[in-house]
């Protein structure tokens, strides 16, 4: 019978591993945690866009995502749409058939100073995935950010 190698490890090595392995799966959950557009949608199916199991996985979680955020509807809004790419007017949506695949709406635990549309902005909040109306506003949207903040990426 082969005899394997012993692992010895000093007492500092060993509690030196204990320290650094909460922040190694922080890191982990950090990476994992991070949503770009290109990962919002799996396939284009017969019923259209289809939510990647990426999203469905993350859903209820708190996300970063980056982007621009489109000009809002008003100055006092509690929420903006967070765009792909820069953007001079907002893709505002009536229903959800025509919502296109490089926006999410981010509605904001608290208000924020919004910023110009050409700014890269960092997103985070929880995600939320499927068709809603927003009852105060009538904005139908597919994906959301909920409870998010933002700041300069």
């Amino acid at each position: 019978m082969e005899k394997l190698p012993s692992l010895h490890l000093s007492r500092r090595q060993l509690i030196g591993a204990a320290m650094v392995l909460p922040f190694t799966a922080s890191l982990v959950r950090a990476a994992d945690s991070s949503l770009a557009f290109d990962e919002l949608y799996g396939k284009f199916g017969v019923l259209g866009l289809e939510f990647s199991d990426k999203v469905k996985r993350l859903a209820g979680n708190d996300v970063a995502m980056k982007g621009f955020m489109a000009p809002p509807l008003k100055a006092e809004a509690q929420f903006f749409v967070l765009t792909e790419v820069p953007m001079s007017l907002c893709p505002f949506c009536s229903s959800d058939a025509d919502w296109p695949d490089n926006i999410v709406v981010v509605y904001l635990g608290e208000k924020q100073t919004f910023v110009q549309p050409r700014q890269t902005i960092e997103v985070r909040g929880t995600l939320e995935y499927g068709s809603w109306t927003d009852p105060d506003t009538g904005f139908v949207s597919l994906l959301r950010l909920r409870q998010a903040e933002y700041s300069a990426a």
